[in-house]
């Protein structure tokens, strides 16, 4: 099974695209650092790690299929934040985003009717639902501490839990 033209160029921009997600997270790590909030900043390492997971099982199954990996210049990431809030609000649209662009990919995957690219894609689609559905849960537990160092502290405590799982079927070489 070799890899259309159309399937490589739109899974080569998603590799970009994972790859700038690595970046953003990676800046948002820094933010939450530099503020000692260690538990936050756990978060988006963990988050980091994932989307290079993501970027590299694109990669692999590009390599896999006979295609040729072209990567994209990676745009500079926001840096400066106005609030926890705000990051994880910008973390929630830009998980969207990824969603939407997942979805497109499963469209051109079935007009084209490369059933291996869908199935492959289909993993990523319900790890969407999870990524979206993270973000929103820590983007509501921080619209209800409102700000409130002690409940930030609480929320922070929480978020230095989350331990990095790389996907059982990340496909990495080695």
């Amino acid at each position: 099974m070799s890899i259309s033209t159309n399937i490589e160029e739109r899974f080569n921009e998603q590799i970009q695209k994972e790859f700038f997600s690595e970046y953003l997270y990676i800046s948002m790590e820094a933010y939450f650092k530099q503020m000692s909030l260690d538990g936050f900043a756990n978060y988006f390492h963990v988050q980091a790690l994932e989307e290079r997971d993501h970027a590299m099982m694109f990669f692999n199954y590009v390599i896999d299929t006979g295609g040729k990996i072209q990567l994209r210049q990676i745009d500079k990431p926001k840096n400066d934040f106005a609030s926890p809030l705000e990051v994880f609000q910008l973390s929630l649209d830009h998980e969207k985003f990824v969603t939407r662009s997942i979805h497109s990919l499963v469209s051109a995957a079935q007009d084209e009717k490369d059933y291996t690219a869908n199935t492959f894609l289909q993993w990523f689609i319900t790890e969407q639902r999870e990524e979206e559905s993270n973000m929103d849960r820590v983007l509501n537990k921080l619209k209800l501490v409102e700000g409130d160092g002690r409940g930030l502290l609480l929320l922070d405590a929480e978020l230095a839990l989350r331990v990095y799982a790389p996907p059982a079927n990340a496909n990495m070489p080695g």
